[in-house]
């Protein structure tokens, strides 16, 4: 009988044992489900919000920064003498502000190419072979450009002046 005895309690003892292990096992899978849920959730709402956000504000700064530029074919122009006749040959590019300013100037072009030629025509070839000559030619154009082209009203906004060529020849 003692044989008997422990064969019993050895089996309740495997079946005690698989229960409480099976209970301690299903709450750790139920806890790291409820983890996962959890972070998973929260990573979601917190870089959900901040890339649709974020991109949002991009595409506005980028369509509200985005530069408009306005090409002024080549010309020739001469120059003050100094020591013979001196020209220059001069292509620009004007950065404006926005798309309104661009046509307005393509509507103005004889004005614009009249403006720029009374300007580079009063220079000096000494005074334009410095950097610091085309910075102060810079300002020069941008204020003449900035006149308004009809008698009132507000002149366009130049915000930059580009040379893309720039070549003084003397003759």
């Amino acid at each position: 009988m003692a044989t008997k005895g422990k064969a019993p309690a050895k089996g309740a003892e495997a079946e005690a044992a698989p229960a409480k292990s099976s209970k301690k096992m299903l709450f750790i899978i139920i806890g790291a489900v409820l983890v996962l849920v959890i972070g998973g959730a929260a990573a979601f709402f917190m870089m959900g919000g901040k890339k649709k956000g974020g991109d949002d504000h991009a595409e506005e700064k980028v369509e509200a920064k985005a530069p408009t530029f306005v090409v002024i074919e080549p010309f020739v122009v001469n120059l003050q003498q100094e020591t013979g006749d001196q020209y220059l040959q001069v292509a620009m590019t004007l950065q404006v502000p926005n798309a309104p300013t661009a046509e307005s100037l393509k509507l103005f072009m004889p004005q614009v190419r009249s403006r720029l030629l009374m300007v580079l025509s009063s220079k000096k070839a000494s005074e334009l072979l410095t950097s610091e000559g085309k910075r102060r030619l810079t300002d020069e154009i941008v204020d003449q450009l900035g006149e308004p082209f009809s008698g009132n009203g507000k002149g366009p906004v130049i915000n930059d002046v580009f040379y893309t060529s720039f070549v003084i020849q003397q003759q």
